[in-house]
């Protein structure tokens, strides 16, 4: 089995920061891409920030020059830095990765989300 689990999470000023944490554990190969999406209240689950195992790296165009993200693949952990962040940035944070098992199966799998609220 894999595990994600994040944190970082938490309630800050418009225009404050954040930094999320999400780290792989189990029965784990080697990881492909990890992922941060988020989700809010009524809408639909969104790609937040994608990093390859190589390191190139996509974003979504409502955060792009205020997020980043990186990975530390020996820790198998994905960041996400969140600055000059907005009420609209308010949502259920997820992290994904695509990852190769010991048993070498390949599967997507998700963290239980950790909640970022930005008070106006």
């Amino acid at each position: 089995q894999v595990q994600l689990v994040e944190s970082g999470g938490g309630l800050v000023q418009a225009g404050g920061s954040l930094r999320l944490s999400c780290a792989a554990s189990g029965s784990i190969h080697s990881i492909n891409y990890m992922a941060w999406y988020r989700q809010a209240p009524g809408e639909q689950r969104e790609l937040v920030a994608r990093i390859s195992s190589g390191g190139s790296t996509n974003y979504a165009d409502s955060v792009k020059g205020r997020f980043t993200i990186s990975r530390d693949n020996a820790k198998r952990t994905v960041y996400l830095q969140m600055n000059s962040l907005k009420p609209e940035d308010t949502a259920v944070y997820y992290c994904a990765a695509g990852v190769w098992t010991t048993a070498w199966a390949k599967g997507d799998y998700w963290g239980q989300g950790t909640q970022v609220t930005v008070s106006s």
